[in-house]
């Protein structure tokens, strides 16, 4: 649909990116509003053209820039991202004559598609497949019971206890997947980056709090399941804080089964009998960075 008075917004959904075009009568009063104060998205990313004969401002960008969401639902993929008016002032810098405004935005996707062959020789019937565009994997992180055989029905500990965390992933129609746990950080607020705040895991898959004298935190080994990693992590509390609530935040991932662990992939514990590193699975030179702290991160 073209953008005019009646229609100030006109959106393109292509096979990888949106295009939004902008009439600058955005209100349809014949007051055209900067192309400097319209953005897209929340990353709020700026218009690639504007053409001042046609009074038009045109954005592009990508399916996943901008800040834009992705919403599934059984049948669709839908990208949403939004326009935004934020009028500043100009020329009188104390007053605006336009109020500011956000213009939702949506690409809808089939998630579902028919594809066929061509006929070959020799020649058949050509066939039809229903395939699914994506598929996501569900990871979970519970507190367990102390024999792991079910979730925990409370989450209050006394210093002392030791708490039972359990990663899992859903594998789906995938292939084969090991599961691992990058870093786990402990904090007083929701916020991953907030301070105070302690590593219980680090530098890809270290259980560094068992590196401590007083604790026994550890992986557990072997696995139940690749898709699974346990780990007991003894109760603590934040020093000069009277706060109980503490908030556990980890990132997760998972690596092919069959693709041996390594410095990047691996769950390694500090082991106080030997004063060495072991990893669940896999030679235990590839802990050796936990001592150093020169692991690769996020590879």
């Amino acid at each position: 649909q073209a953008a005019a008075p009646l229609h100030p917004v006109a959106v393109q959904c292509q096979e990888a990116q949106v295009v939004v075009k902008v009439h600058r009568d955005l209100f349809g009063t014949g007051r055209l509003v900067r192309a400097v104060d319209l953005t897209l998205g929340s990353a709020a990313c700026l218009p690639v053209a504007q053409s001042a004969a046609e009074s038009m401002v045109t954005f592009v960008a990508g399916l996943h820039e901008c800040g834009s969401t992705l919403q599934m639902t059984p049948d669709s993929l839908i990208y949403k991202t939004s326009l935004s008016y934020k009028p500043t002032p100009s020329g009188n810098l104390v007053i605006v004559r336009t109020n500011a405004a956000v213009v939702p935005i949506e690409c809808h996707y089939p998630r579902k598609s028919n594809v066929s062959s061509n006929a070959v020789w020799p020649t058949w019937a050509p066939f039809h497949s229903t395939l699914s565009a994506e598929e996501r994997l569900m990871f979970s992180l519970r507190l367990m019971n102390d024999d792991w055989s079910a979730e925990r029905l409370s989450n209050g500990f006394q210093l002392g206890e030791s708490l039972h965390l359990q990663a899992d992933v859903a594998s789906g129609d995938h292939v084969p997947l090991r599961l691992f746990v990058d870093d786990c950080v402990a904090t007083l607020s929701p916020d991953r980056n907030s301070s105070p705040q302690y590593a219980l895991i680090d530098l890809s898959g270290c259980l560094v709090d068992g590196r401590s004298d007083d604790t026994t935190s550890a992986f557990i080994s072997p696995r139940t399941r690749q898709e699974t990693l346990q780990f007991v992590v003894d109760a603590f509390k934040f020093a000069g804080d009277d706060r109980n609530l503490i908030y556990i935040t980890c990132h997760l991932k998972v690596s092919p089964a069959d693709q041996a662990p390594n410095p990047l992939n691996k769950a390694c514990s500090f082991n106080k009998a030997s004063s060495l590193w072991a990893p669940v699975e896999g030679t235990g030179d590839i802990c050796s960075c936990c001592e150093t702290g020169n692991c690769p991160l996020y590879g």
